[in-house]
């Protein structure tokens, strides 16, 4: 039995996010099933992150076990010869019997895109969030520092998740602009449900306030995800990348 890990890169527009669900669309279903044709076999796969509905990845990795002989660049080309033209099999490597997408990740890197403008875009509207109004990246980035480390974020976690430990660190989180687009970028070790989306939202919120460091650390300590701001459209935001350890 080999284990095949995967690299995709896929636009999330036309998908119910990454985990199969009944009778929706979803990246993990079209990749299973372009898998069973390619190898005539059931394939069942493992993904790194659970994207959400409209959220895009660049470097979301998978691994899935098979019995088929066939070489690696067979897997990749025969999966991109195969798969809608929004999805994208980047590379295929064989893996040890151990590694597991999921489970073996020490860290997962988000970035979310903000189109900062006066007036919206016909080109990137599916994969960035219009924001007309003024964004000091400097204050954002001073703010952020908040969030650094270990720490209870409950006040992100979307309703309905099922992750029971709300304990995450997060190693690195920060703007930078390529005007008219600003970035945030966010690096942790694990990621509650919605926690990206929730904190953009929530910083975009506070860094209207007199204190902004103040309300974001009342949130943080709030505990309560009805005291955060609205969490950003899922269109700007994409998974760019997982680590794992050197022998994976």
């Amino acid at each position: 039995m080999r284990n095949i890990k995967l690299v995709l890169e896929y636009d999330g527009t036309n998908y119910n996010g990454w985990q199969t669900q009944p009778n929706q669309p979803t990246v993990q279903a079209t990749v299973e099933k372009a898998l069973s044709k390619l190898t005539k076999t059931p394939i069942q796969i493992i993904g790194a992150g659970r994207t959400d509905s409209g959220v895009h990845a660049e470097g979301q990795v998978a691994n899935f076990h098979t019995t088929a002989e066939m070489p690696l660049v067979a897997f990749q080309k025969g999966l991109n010869a195969t798969l809608p033209r929004d999805i994208v099999v980047c590379a295929a490597t064989e893996v040890s019997a151990e590694f597991h997408a999921r489970f073996s990740a020490t860290s997962r890197r988000y970035r979310y895109t903000i189109l900062n403008r006066e007036h919206r875009s016909a080109l990137s509207r599916q994969t960035s969030y219009f924001y007309p109004e003024t964004i000091d990246v400097d204050s954002m980035n001073n703010l952020c520092q908040t969030l650094i480390g270990k720490q209870d974020f409950s006040a992100f976690q979307k309703a309905g998740s099922d992750r029971i430990n709300p304990v995450c660190e997060i190693y690195e989180a920060y703007w930078w602009q390529n005007s008219p687009y600003i970035y945030f970028e966010i690096e942790a070790d694990a990621f509650l449900r919605g926690m990206v989306r929730a904190i953009v939202g929530t910083v975009l919120k506070c860094i209207k306030c007199g204190d902004a460091e103040t309300e974001l650390r009342r949130i943080l300590d709030a505990r309560d995800r009805a005291v955060a701001g609205m969490s950003a459209p899922a269109h700007g935001l994409s998974l760019i990348a997982v680590k794992y350890n050197a022998s994976d």
